[in-house]
Protein backbone atom coordinates (compact mmCIF):
# COMPACT_ATOMS: atom_id res chain seq x y z
CA UNK A 1 0.00 0.00 0.00
CA UNK A 2 1.61 3.86 -1.08
CA UNK A 3 2.52 5.79 1.56
CA UNK A 4 -0.04 8.85 2.34
CA UNK A 5 0.85 12.52 1.91
CA UNK A 6 1.06 12.97 6.12
CA UNK A 7 3.08 9.30 6.16
CA UNK A 8 5.63 10.74 3.73
CA UNK A 9 5.91 14.32 5.59
CA UNK A 10 6.40 12.43 8.59
CA UNK A 11 9.06 10.67 7.80
CA UNK A 12 10.96 13.28 6.09
CA UNK A 13 10.41 15.03 9.28
CA UNK A 14 11.81 12.44 11.05
CA UNK A 15 14.69 12.23 8.68
CA UNK A 16 15.82 15.66 9.08
CA UNK A 17 15.70 15.64 12.90
CA UNK A 18 17.84 12.62 13.21
CA UNK A 19 20.07 14.01 10.26
CA UNK A 20 20.40 17.37 12.30
CA UNK A 21 21.24 15.87 15.37
CA UNK A 22 24.36 13.62 14.44
CA UNK A 23 25.46 16.86 12.68
CA UNK A 24 24.98 19.14 15.74
CA UNK A 25 26.45 16.58 18.12
CA UNK A 26 29.39 15.86 15.78
CA UNK A 27 30.14 19.45 14.37
CA UNK A 28 28.54 21.69 16.98
CA UNK A 29 26.09 24.26 16.62
CA UNK A 30 28.05 26.66 14.07
CA UNK A 31 29.84 24.09 11.86
CA UNK A 32 26.43 23.19 10.84
CA UNK A 33 24.53 24.48 8.30
CA UNK A 34 20.89 24.61 7.24
CA UNK A 35 22.74 23.04 3.60
CA UNK A 36 25.19 20.56 5.94
CA UNK A 37 21.54 18.74 7.60
CA UNK A 38 19.77 19.13 3.81
CA UNK A 39 22.15 17.27 2.31
CA UNK A 40 22.38 14.29 5.21
CA UNK A 41 18.74 14.06 5.26
CA UNK A 42 18.16 13.82 1.15
CA UNK A 43 15.99 16.76 1.07
CA UNK A 44 16.35 19.87 -0.54
CA UNK A 45 17.07 23.09 1.58
CA UNK A 46 13.89 24.99 1.33
CA UNK A 47 12.09 21.79 2.56
CA UNK A 48 14.14 21.59 5.79
CA UNK A 49 13.23 26.08 6.13
CA UNK A 50 9.22 25.35 5.44
CA UNK A 51 9.47 22.47 7.98
CA UNK A 52 11.48 24.13 10.79
CA UNK A 53 11.33 27.92 10.13
CA UNK A 54 14.83 28.58 11.01
CA UNK A 55 17.91 27.00 12.33
CA UNK A 56 17.26 27.61 15.72
CA UNK A 57 13.90 26.06 15.90
CA UNK A 58 15.15 23.55 14.17
CA UNK A 59 17.44 22.71 17.18
CA UNK A 60 14.39 23.27 19.72
CA UNK A 61 12.99 20.89 17.87
CA UNK A 62 16.00 18.42 18.18
CA UNK A 63 15.74 19.19 21.86
CA UNK A 64 12.57 18.47 22.26
CA UNK A 65 12.74 15.54 21.04
CA UNK A 66 16.11 14.20 22.22
CA UNK A 67 14.38 15.12 25.89
CA UNK A 68 10.87 13.69 25.33
CA UNK A 69 12.01 10.45 23.20
CA UNK A 70 9.76 11.25 20.71
CA UNK A 71 7.77 13.64 18.93
CA UNK A 72 4.63 13.50 21.18
CA UNK A 73 3.08 16.46 22.86
CA UNK A 74 3.15 15.22 26.07
CA UNK A 75 4.40 17.49 29.13
CA UNK A 76 7.47 15.47 31.11
CA UNK A 77 5.05 15.16 34.18
CA UNK A 78 2.39 13.12 32.31
CA UNK A 79 5.03 10.81 31.19
CA UNK A 80 4.97 6.95 32.46
CA UNK A 81 8.66 7.54 34.13
CA UNK A 82 7.45 10.74 35.69
CA UNK A 83 4.12 9.41 37.38
CA UNK A 84 5.71 6.35 38.53
CA UNK A 85 8.45 8.54 40.24
CA UNK A 86 5.19 10.43 41.73
CA UNK A 87 3.14 7.24 42.35
CA UNK A 88 5.81 5.48 44.52
CA UNK A 89 5.42 5.34 48.06
CA UNK A 90 8.91 4.62 49.90
CA UNK A 91 11.36 7.95 49.95
CA UNK A 92 14.79 6.16 48.63
CA UNK A 93 12.41 4.04 46.39
CA UNK A 94 11.11 7.45 44.56
CA UNK A 95 14.92 9.11 44.26
CA UNK A 96 15.55 5.47 42.74
CA UNK A 97 13.32 6.06 40.30
CA UNK A 98 14.22 10.35 39.78
CA UNK A 99 18.00 8.88 38.91
CA UNK A 100 16.83 5.69 36.72
CA UNK A 101 14.16 8.37 34.24
CA UNK A 102 17.12 11.24 34.43
CA UNK A 103 19.45 8.52 33.25
CA UNK A 104 17.21 7.36 30.23
CA UNK A 105 16.80 10.86 28.77
CA UNK A 106 19.98 12.10 29.60
CA UNK A 107 21.67 9.08 27.52
CA UNK A 108 19.33 10.30 24.66
CA UNK A 109 19.86 14.08 25.24
CA UNK A 110 22.90 15.50 27.14
CA UNK A 111 24.94 15.48 23.41
CA UNK A 112 22.29 17.83 22.14
CA UNK A 113 22.04 19.74 26.16
CA UNK A 114 25.96 20.44 25.63
CA UNK A 115 25.25 21.80 21.94
CA UNK A 116 22.97 23.80 23.45
CA UNK A 117 24.65 25.08 26.54
CA UNK A 118 27.80 25.69 24.60
CA UNK A 119 26.28 27.95 22.02
CA UNK A 120 24.17 29.87 24.37
CA UNK A 121 27.16 31.53 25.34
CA UNK A 122 27.00 33.26 21.81
CA UNK A 123 23.93 33.62 20.90
CA UNK A 124 20.87 35.15 22.96
CA UNK A 125 18.14 33.12 21.49
CA UNK A 126 20.03 30.09 22.37
CA UNK A 127 20.63 31.90 25.53
CA UNK A 128 17.36 31.66 26.42
CA UNK A 129 16.31 28.40 25.17
CA UNK A 130 18.85 26.90 27.61
CA UNK A 131 17.45 29.24 30.29
CA UNK A 132 14.24 27.70 29.76
CA UNK A 133 15.00 24.32 29.61
CA UNK A 134 17.05 24.86 32.84
CA UNK A 135 13.53 26.28 34.14
CA UNK A 136 11.71 23.54 33.17
CA UNK A 137 14.05 21.16 34.29
CA UNK A 138 13.90 22.77 38.03
CA UNK A 139 10.10 22.76 37.90
CA UNK A 140 9.75 19.16 37.38
CA UNK A 141 12.51 18.36 40.12
CA UNK A 142 10.19 21.00 42.63
CA UNK A 143 7.16 18.87 41.69
CA UNK A 144 9.30 15.73 42.56
CA UNK A 145 10.40 17.52 45.68
CA UNK A 146 6.88 18.20 46.85
CA UNK A 147 6.00 14.50 46.61
CA UNK A 148 9.24 13.59 48.42
CA UNK A 149 8.34 15.84 51.38
CA UNK A 150 4.68 14.44 51.47
CA UNK A 151 6.22 10.78 51.94
CA UNK A 152 8.40 12.01 54.64
CA UNK A 153 5.78 13.91 56.90
CA UNK A 154 7.43 17.43 55.97
CA UNK A 155 10.82 16.15 57.43
CA UNK A 156 13.65 16.05 54.93
CA UNK A 157 17.57 16.14 55.58
CA UNK A 158 18.90 19.67 56.93
CA UNK A 159 15.64 20.97 57.34
CA UNK A 160 15.67 21.10 53.33
CA UNK A 161 12.22 22.45 51.81
CA UNK A 162 10.93 21.81 48.61
CA UNK A 163 12.78 24.43 46.47
CA UNK A 164 16.34 23.66 48.13
CA UNK A 165 15.13 20.06 47.66
CA UNK A 166 14.70 20.87 43.77
CA UNK A 167 18.06 22.26 43.54
CA UNK A 168 20.12 19.58 45.07
CA UNK A 169 17.91 17.11 42.77
CA UNK A 170 18.81 19.84 39.74
CA UNK A 171 22.61 19.75 40.35
CA UNK A 172 22.90 16.18 41.00
CA UNK A 173 20.72 14.92 38.02
CA UNK A 174 21.51 17.59 35.44
CA UNK A 175 23.26 17.16 32.21
CA UNK A 176 26.75 19.16 33.66
CA UNK A 177 27.06 16.61 36.24
CA UNK A 178 26.48 13.47 33.56
CA UNK A 179 28.65 15.05 30.93
CA UNK A 180 31.59 15.32 33.74
CA UNK A 181 31.70 12.07 34.50
CA UNK A 182 30.26 9.96 32.02
CA UNK A 183 31.84 11.38 29.22
CA UNK A 184 34.60 13.12 31.36
CA UNK A 185 35.75 10.62 33.53
CA UNK A 186 34.90 7.47 31.58
CA UNK A 187 31.55 6.09 33.93
CA UNK A 188 29.21 4.12 32.92
CA UNK A 189 25.11 5.10 32.59
CA UNK A 190 24.85 2.64 35.01
CA UNK A 191 27.34 3.53 37.25
CA UNK A 192 26.45 7.12 37.25
CA UNK A 193 22.68 6.05 37.72
CA UNK A 194 23.40 4.09 41.10
CA UNK A 195 25.90 7.29 42.18
CA UNK A 196 23.33 9.85 41.91
CA UNK A 197 20.15 7.69 43.92
CA UNK A 198 23.04 7.02 46.27
CA UNK A 199 23.74 10.74 46.80
CA UNK A 200 19.91 11.71 46.73
CA UNK A 201 19.16 10.07 49.62
CA UNK A 202 22.55 10.45 51.39
CA UNK A 203 21.25 14.62 50.98
CA UNK A 204 17.61 14.85 51.18
CA UNK A 205 16.34 11.68 53.14
CA UNK A 206 16.96 12.20 57.56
Amino acid sequence: MPMTRAEKARRTRQRMLEAATRLFTERGWTRTTVEDVARAAEVGVQTVYFTFGTKRALLKEVLDVAIAGDGDPVATLDRPWARKVLAEPDPAGQLALQAAGAREVLERAAPVLDVVRGAAAADPELAELWRTNLQQRHTVQLHFAEALLAKTGGCLRDGHDGASAADIALTVLGPETYDLLVSGRGWTPARWERWAADTLVRQLLP
